[in-house]
């Protein structure tokens, strides 16, 4: 579990593609003390697992799904990427929950300056539409962010001068692929309210509330 907020801005150094296999190195100002084998780490939003490392760098393999269904797979090297490792139990929660689970790719359309921050609108896949909502947070390259505006076909989010000097945002523009996590509580709403499959039944309507005491 992650927070979306950005750890250390490291380098992809190299995407290996082994048949089905991948792994990704990355460099970073994390120290090699910190790092252990086997712990989650987030590059560009995308949950990963290290499995080797050294001082400024680590390894972590990739799964043909995930080149498949995130940018990871299409990234060049020597690109900056987002960084964050798993948060402690003891840590603040200083964005909002984050599983590193990308729900798609999108594109953003526009980049353009808005008094002190700066406004990216983004391309919203049909699918995640209905779990973007106006103040609601999104994962974008695995950055914690608070949707501006929502329309039909895409939404808009402003970067503060922080977070767009800190992050590999600053290096992208018109055109460019970004990851999309929606917010994991609408999914879960939506399934206890759409009953999740054909055999758990109706899910909750009017009637399941007004049979429990509801209305």
């Amino acid at each position: 579990m992650f927070t979306g907020l950005i750890e250390d801005l490291g380098v992809l150094r190299e995407v290996r593609k082994q048949g089905e296999r991948g792994s990704l190195v990355v460099s970073a100002n994390i120290p090699a003390s910190e790092f252990r084998l086997g712990e989650s780490i987030a590059v560009n939003g995308v949950c990963l697992t290290v499995s080797s490392f050294g001082e400024g760098n680590f390894t972590a393999d990739v799964s043909p799904e995930t080149l498949l269904r995130t940018t990871l797979g299409g990234l060049p090297p020597c690109i900056p990427v987002n960084l964050e490792r798993a948060v402690r139990l003891c840590d603040r929660l200083g964005g909002h929950l984050v599983t590193g689970h990308v729900d798609g790719v999108a594109r953003i359309l526009k980049r353009e300056k808005d008094r002190n921050a700066v406004r990216f609108s983004i391309s919203l896949p049909g699918d995640l539409a209905r779990y973007v909502v106006e103040k609601g947070s999104i994962a974008v390259d695995g950055i914690s962010l608070t949707v501006n505006r929502v329309f039909p076909e895409n939404f808009s989010v402003s970067i503060i001068p922080h977070t767009l000097a800190e992050t590999a945002l600053k290096e992208k523009g018109a055109g460019d692929k970004v990851n999309l996590e929606t917010d994991i509580l609408g999914k879960y709403v939506e399934r206890l309210l759409t009953g999740g499959t054909a055999s758990a039944g109706a899910g909750i309507d009017l009637d399941f509330l007004a049979k429990h005491g509801f209305m």
